[in-house]
């Protein structure tokens, strides 16, 4: 065991698996090289502990590196039990977890350990979209193993004492541990790359356990559903006052205020995350302008705005609950793209890749308008002419080009004060409403904010049959 580790590495499956349900595969399996002399070093199962095993009934396939054991590094008989790990649960369709605490690549091994990693690499990219794959770290992940990390669906970190990275922070230019750890938790839950962060080894075993109960096994479950104990009618009378800060909307129309936030420390303004509606896993986005503590207080304010952390942050997801057909339900409340020279660099291009996403899921989609819906962004947001399902209106939902009082400034430059006051008003009625956006189709229903949650229930209801084809081609290439 490491140095940092809390757990052993046997503990750390044990403590994850349902009790007395863990089946070890390769225990005797041990290093072949002789070279540096490792003949006389003793290497129990190679570094890592491999074997299946039940979370809430359900079967998984897991592996846990062990730091005791050549530092848990990684070489050629280490990678062939990751790899037969993998062979078995794409035969039989069953998530793949990874428990990680290395060294990282065996230098004894050479080329035999490249090769090591590549081979793992090749059946994680054969796995995407097939069968989940999650990994924790809970020592030391760098080098080419913090690849695996990046390569899965779903990357936990404990907070602590784990460390990740390709290169470590006293080999960046100009940068040094002391100044800007780049390995902790804090610095990668921002740069997007970690799911999750736990207060410890045991927070973050708890939280797999419970994604795992709402994802479906592989692709070609429906979903995953549970018995739903909420009422199915139920009112959300506060929903109007929690929509700038979209996470507690989301919580509220769940059912029993279930929400699973994904990559909650990177790119705030917009939440992604799994709900339960009607006891179905739905996967949730949602444009964010406020963060709020729980007594209220705002904390955090965005301007409504896509940027480009944003949209790879949605793209992500909706790419993943498109591949393991989770439908997806999204709150939009967006008022433009991000004006500053850095979003610049990039912000077509990852909103591109949002549009893509949205246009090419063939999952159910449900959008609801919140509140702004001007311009291409909106477009963005899962609307109806990217092929949303459904698209509901909030009364107060202003849906166009942009803000009635900017056309009007524009359109009506040289004119009084009060002649532009009265264009923008006229603006906004034809032009910017939810009604008037519902007259040409855009908008299936306008619905209160309190009956938000029964809309969204019978909606996914109604659309749990779909079925859509796209045109036959081996991938895009957005």
């Amino acid at each position: 065991m490491s140095s940092t580790a809390q757990l052993s590495a046997r503990e750390r499956i044990t403590s994850l698996l349902d009790d007395n349900s863990f089946v070890e595969v390769g225990a005797l399996v041990t290093k072949r090289s002789t070279d540096f002399n490792l003949q006389q070093t003793e290497a129990p199962a190679d570094g890592v502990i491999t074997g299946y095993g039940l979370i809430n009934g359900n079967l998984v396939y897991i592996y846990s590196q062990d730091a005791s054991s050549l530092g848990g590094s990684v070489g050629e008989m280490h990678a062939k039990k990751i790899t037969h790990l993998y062979d078995l649960a794409l035969k039989v369709g069953a998530p793949v977890i990874g428990l990680l605490d290395s060294t990282g690549l065996r230098l004894q091994e050479a080329t035999d350990a490249l090769n090591a990693f590549g081979e793992i690499y090749k059946k994680a990219a054969l796995a995407s979209g097939v069968i989940p794959q999650i990994t924790a770290v809970f020592g030391n992940c760098g080098g080419g193993l913090a690849q695996l990390a990046a390569l899965s669906d779903f990357c936990f970190m404990e907070g602590k004492q784990a460390r990740l990275f390709i290169n470590s922070p006293n080999a960046l230019a100009g940068n040094y541990k002391e100044k800007n750890d780049t390995a902790k938790a804090a610095y990668q839950s921002k740069s997007g790359l970690v799911d999750y962060v736990g207060d410890s080894e045991a927070d973050v075993l708890n939280k797999i356990r419970d994604l795992l109960t709402i994802l479906p096994s592989n692709n070609e479950e429906d979903s995953s559903y549970d018995e739903c104990s909420d009422d199915l009618n139920r009112l959300l009378p506060n929903f109007s006052s929690e929509i700038a800060d979209s996470k507690k909307a989301l919580i509220d129309l769940s059912d029993n205020n279930y929400f699973f936030e994904i990559k909650a420390d990177y790119a705030k303004e917009m939440v992604t995350g799994f709900i339960r509606l009607n006891g179905m896993t739905v996967g949730a986005i949602a444009n964010r302008t406020e963060v709020t503590d729980e007594s209220g207080k705002v904390v955090e304010r965005f301007d409504g705005t896509l940027t480009t952390a944003g949209c790879y942050k949605a793209e992500s997801f909706v790419n993943f609950c498109d591949a393991f057909n989770i439908p997806i339900l999204t709150l939009t409340n967006v008022n433009g793209y991000k004006a500053t020279v850095e979003e610049e660099k990039g912000i077509a291009i990852a909103a591109s890749k949002l549009t893509y996403a949205f246009s090419e899921a063939t999952v159910p989609k449900v959008n609801i308008i919140v509140g702004k819906a001007y311009g291409t962004a909106y477009v963005t947001m899962n609307s109806k002419h990217i092929g949303a399902d459904l698209v509901f209106a909030l009364p107060q939902a202003q849906i166009g080009m942009m803000d009635p009082d900017l056309a009007a400034q524009i359109m009506y430059e040289k004119e009084a004060e009060s002649v532009r006051k009265e264009k923008a008003a006229e603006y906004a009625a034809l032009q910017s409403s939810a009604e008037a956006a519902a007259k040409r189709g855009y908008v299936d229903s306008i619905i209160e904010p309190e009956t938000v949650r029964k809309h969204a229930i019978y909606s996914f209801e109604m659309l749990f049959t779909k079925r859509e084809s796209k045109p036959y081609k081996k991938h895009g290439t957005v």
